[in-house]
């Protein structure tokens, strides 16, 4: 059995969540992906190596497994995050343009989602609920900032051309405003970068369900568009490193501030006991 998640442990407030950085595909599942299925093209490209080493002694938690084996950022109910809107569900039958990933006769059935849920998604999940209780444990608070991209143009699930980070906090209720406040200050005044805070992704399923902060426990969701850091958003993903440095300083100075941020609220909370 492969190993569906690493776990890099650190004694930051922070927790980084990458739960669609992975490839991986078991043969037994790839044999049933069709030619379309097997580019892999809803991958979260490098997004794991974009903010490598941007905030000291964070915490990381990242899922190897694709979202075409179970998408580790929806409801494990496979109810809708954006219900009325074209989205993919808890395993895929298409990909982001509609189009059918699966070989015909091989979507995957009820068992197969039991059996992925138990495999896959649960031990993802047990490991990042374990690290933000250990990490609660050491600050009293923790924040889980969790790493997404996506292409830019695609028509199927939005109109038009996609901001390049895009904040997600359910319209405020996933994290305190400070925390929020941290990665929007510093996304709206990015040179040369557009930003939005709850437009279309207004935060997945790890953030809504991760993210209360009357417990302590904060999470904010950052979507980037993948031109921002890809030589282009088509095969074969191409990390761009001069597009990516320029960004990783913006994306250190969010990291920063937020960790600077939950530092200030677990002091705060200290104080009022």
């Amino acid at each position: 059995m492969m190993a569906v998640f690493e776990t890099r442990q650190g004694s930051s407030p922070v927790i980084l969540g990458f739960p669609h950085t992975g490839t991986d595909v078991p043969a037994a599942m790839w044999e049933r992906l069709n030619d379309n299925g097997r580019i892999l093209a809803d991958t979260d490209w490098h997004i794991h190596h974009l903010y490598d080493g941007l905030l000291p002694d964070v915490t990381t938690v990242r899922a190897t497994f694709h979202r075409y084996v179970i998408d580790a950022n929806r409801d494990p109910e496979g109810v809708s995050l954006y219900p009325g809107q074209n989205t993919t569900g808890l395993i895929p039958g298409t990909n982001f343009d509609g189009v059918s990933i699966w070989a015909d006769g091989e979507e995957p059935t009820e068992a197969d989602i039991a059996a992925r849920l138990a495999d896959f998604y649960a031990p993802y999940h047990a490991a990042l609920a374990a690290e933000i209780e250990r990490v609660k444990a050491i600050h009293g608070i923790a924040v889980l900032y969790d790493c997404h991209s996506i292409r830019s143009d695609i028509p199927f699930l939005f109109e038009g051309t996609l901001p390049d980070f895009n904040i997600g906090t359910d319209s405020g209720k996933t994290c305190d405003p400070a925390i929020q406040n941290a990665a929007v200050d510093v996304a709206l005044y990015a040179d040369g970068y557009t930003s939005i805070l709850n437009g279309r992704f207004k935060g997945g399923w790890t953030t809504r369900h991760y993210g209360r902060p009357e417990t302590g426990v904060h999470a904010i969701q950052m979507e980037l568009a993948q031109s921002s850091h890809l030589t282009t958003e088509a095969p074969p993903f191409a990390y761009d490193a001069t597009k990516a440095a320029k960004l990783r300083t913006h994306l250190k100075d969010i990291l920063t501030r937020i960790e600077d941020a939950a530092l200030t609220l677990a002091k705060q909370t200290r104080g009022s006991k």
